[in-house]
């Protein structure tokens, strides 16, 4: 039973998700065939710039694999933005690797900051990853810090499908992207996710990992293309099965009109909040970037009671998120982390995320403002 008149999110499924499912169990194939290499190909087209894509169980693993393809190891260090989930961090931490954690770049902009960015580049930095915050993109110099460096660019992009910057798609701007396709994602199929890369060899390893460092498929010996395989690297087991690849092609195919409306949704609430005490980041992002708008977070004022807002925004039925603890409040990272963020810590205490989803209507967006200036 469902306790909220308005949810954080809310799928847009319908009956062409049902029949998607349904071709998946008539097929009597469920894990890594057709529909997975469909996929595939209609997500390295939706996304252009030469890339190739692999279908995998989630954006941790694609995360992973970025590393791993990528060769990062003990001894590098590896730049993490401080507001974000903390996936990207303890994937750094599992490949043995050591994370320097960079500050967001202000009250108005959570991507990590360029300048933080370079000026902590040491010898030993061999890998950037950098999330494109709540669907809108990072600042374009933190790619040109990298070649300018020689550092692997790893896109988070798990917020960003569908956003681009200067016309080029988010995803196709570092060496190697992960993105999500989980439950409250832009395009959603409950798990799974992709890694995507331009450079062939980056993009062979990752295909290797992603499936015991197998050269070929069970799928390909169903069709008869080969008998046996090789295993030329170890590898992990972290592919996507049919059931997500088809709802994702479906998923896919909607993403640019719920973009939009989640756009408008977005706009509407900027709206309503302009002359409030709530502040509203990436209200100036870059115009020559597009934002997927994934999330909406605000900023309360300082010195509100965070969990008193959110029990009174509860009672109202309206369910409220928080994108992101910071590392330092997380019990295994307290003593490891000891970069000084202040503008993330600061977001951290203050952050408060709204309700946002495509098939959101005016009056809810209405109500869930109403709750929220009620509440403080």
């Amino acid at each position: 039973m469902n306790m909220w008149d308005i949810q954080l999110f809310k799928l847009d499924y319908g009956d062409a998700e049902k029949k998607a499912l349904l071709e998946v169990f008539d097929s009597g194939w469920l894990t890594m065939g057709a529909k997975t290499r469909e996929l595939e190909e209609a997500f390295a087209g939706y996304l252009g710039g030469g890339v190739s894509s692999l279908a995998v169980a989630n954006c941790t693993a694609a995360l992973h694999m970025a590393l791993l393809a990528a060769e990062i190891g003990p001894g590098d260090e590896v730049m993490v933005p401080a507001s974000t989930f903390i996936a990207d961090l303890n994937v750094v931490m599992m490949v043995g690797a050591t994370p320097v954690v960079i500050d967001a770049t202000s009250l108005d902009n959570w991507n990590m900051s360029p300048e933080q960015l370079e000026s902590k580049i040491t010898p030993k930095t061999r890998a950037i990853i950098a999330l494109h915050f709540g669907g809108y993109p990072f600042d374009i110099r933190i790619a040109e810090i990298a070649r300018k460096h020689n550092i692997i660019l790893i896109e988070d992009v798990a917020h960003a499908i569908g956003g681009s910057i200067n016309g080029q798609m988010c995803g196709t701007i570092g060496d190697i992207s992960a993105f999500s396709f989980f439950a409250n994602k832009n395009l959603a199929v409950g798990e799974g996710g992709m890694f995507v890369a331009k450079d062939p060899s980056l993009f062979d390893r990752g295909r290797l990992l992603r499936s015991h460092g197998m050269s070929s498929l069970s799928f390909d010996r169903h069709a008869g293309r080969t008998i046996s395989y090789d295993v030329t690297q170890p590898g992990l087991n972290y592919r996507m099965d049919e059931f997500r690849s088809a709802l994702a092609l479906v998923q896919l195919a909607k993403l640019e009109e719920n973009n939009r409306k989640r756009k408008k949704i977005v706009e509407q609430y900027n709206s309503l909040l302009k002359n409030s005490a709530v502040h509203t980041p990436f209200t100036n992002h870059d115009k020559n970037s597009v934002s997927s708008y994934h999330i909406y977070p605000v900023l309360l004022p300082e010195g509100v009671d965070r969990i008193a807002v959110i029990e009174s925004i509860k009672a109202r039925k309206v369910q409220t998120s928080i994108h992101y603890p910071a590392y330092k409040e997380f019990t295994f990272y307290k003593k490891i982390i000891k970069e000084k963020t202040d503008v993330s810590d600061e977001i951290s205490r203050r952050v408060l995320t709204l309700p946002l989803y495509p098939g959101m209507t005016s009056e809810q967006v209405e109500k869930v403002v109403d709750a929220l200036l009620k509440a403080l």
